[in-house]
């Protein structure tokens, strides 16, 4: 039984009572007791709106200790397979360009370039690509009580 089926049935079990109670005190009681269920249910909705809100400010604050940013829809496997294919087609030219005019140390500058330029893409679009491991991602039930 998960915990959202354990709080349901533990709230059926308070209105059950509740519903109880009016039947044996009677109807001079009845608003006290929906005002005391209804206490009970605000509390129970503060609770789960207090730990959402603790783990969306964690996450958020992860985030800009990280200094990362979440990747974007458009940072997709066909946008770095393109990349990749626009950066092999203009090494040719550039490999060209570089060894004509300055030999082996223009080849060289040119490859560095285009490595660069790559290694700066893929830095970008999976920013703890190069920060060695990563922790575990926690689930999400972990950040409720």
């Amino acid at each position: 039984m998960s915990r959202t089926d354990a709080r349901d049935a533990e709230l059926k079990k308070e209105l059950h009572a509740t519903l109880q109670a009016r039947r044996e005190l009677g109807d001079e009681y009845e608003s006290a007791l929906v005002d005391s269920f209804l206490e009970k249910v605000d509390q129970r909705i503060d609770g789960a709106v207090e730990r959402r809100v603790r783990r969306q400010l964690a996450e958020q604050q992860t985030t800009t200790a990280r200094g990362s940013r979440a990747p974007k829809a458009t940072d997709s496997w066909g946008e770095r397979f393109g990349f990749g294919i626009v950066s092999l087609v203009l090494a040719v030219p550039l490999s060209a360009i570089g060894g004509g005019v300055g030999n082996l140390p223009g080849l060289v500058v040119a490859w560095l370039g285009i490595v660069g330029v790559n290694v700066v893409q893929a830095a970008r679009v999976e920013p703890g690509l190069f920060g060695g491991r990563r922790r575990r991602q926690e689930p999400d039930d972990a950040w409720e009580e």
